[in-house]
């Protein structure tokens, strides 16, 4: 999809922190990441992770690793309810979300999806150069060619665990707004602002309850 390839935003620099970064998170949450493996098989049968194909750096595509929080028969249950439900198809339209969910796992689905805690697998892909801890939101290809278009400055950039997106509302910000705060976290990057997002996430995941 891309014309040739570029380096990434922040270079080297950006690189460099995002190994040492991921490397102290993923041995920090290797307990609790066991954990939750260990819920999600007692509560929901099926995978543990979920890898779902995410659009990267110079429109490269990947698989973008989660902790499953949704049924096995998620697009099902999706596809039927979009049909039946013309308000759910408005939000879903609108948001890419739905308000109370029916595909979530029971008991482990929402804790984990309201701490953030379904993409600690994400560090991994850090790791692997796919992602890196903050940068836009990973998007689908699709939403590159609906949303962004093939010119946007997300692809100069590795997606990230966090963004701005993260600590400017979540749910509560439109799509549109979505896509202008991924513009403007690639044309105004610098490494402070990077540091600043990573400690603003950290209060949003302790003291937020807008949730996903």
């Amino acid at each position: 999809m891309s014309e040739g390839s570029a380096v990434a935003v922040g270079g080297w620099s950006k690189r460099a922190f995002d190994i040492v970064f991921s490397v102290v998170a993923i041995l920090a949450f290797l307990v609790p990441m066991i954990y939750i493996a260990v819920a999600l098989k007692v509560f929901s049968r099926g995978p543990i992770f979920f890898g779902h194909e995410r659009v990267g750096l110079n429109g490269e595509t990947f698989r973008c690793l989660k902790f499953r929080t949704m049924v096995v028969d998620a697009d099902e249950r999706l596809k039927a309810l979009l049909a039946s439900d013309a308000d759910v198809a408005a939000e879903f339209a609108e948001s890419r979300k739905i308000k109370n969910d029916p595909r979530i796992v029971p008991y482990v689905g929402s804790f984990l999806r309201k701490l953030s805690l379904d993409e600690l697998p994400q560090f991994f892909n850090v790791l692997a150069g796919d992602m890196s801890v903050v940068g836009p939101r990973p998007v689908t290809e699709e939403e590159i060619r609906d949303y962004y278009g093939y010119k946007h400055a997300y692809l100069k950039a590795r997606p990230g665990i966090t963004g701005l997106w993260q600590i400017s509302g979540r749910n509560g910000i439109d799509y549109s707004e979505r896509v202008s705060l991924d513009k403007e976290y690639v044309s105004k990057w610098n490494f402070s602002r990077d540091i600043s997002i990573i400690l603003r996430t950290a209060a949003v995941v302790c003291l937020d309850r807008n949730g996903r």
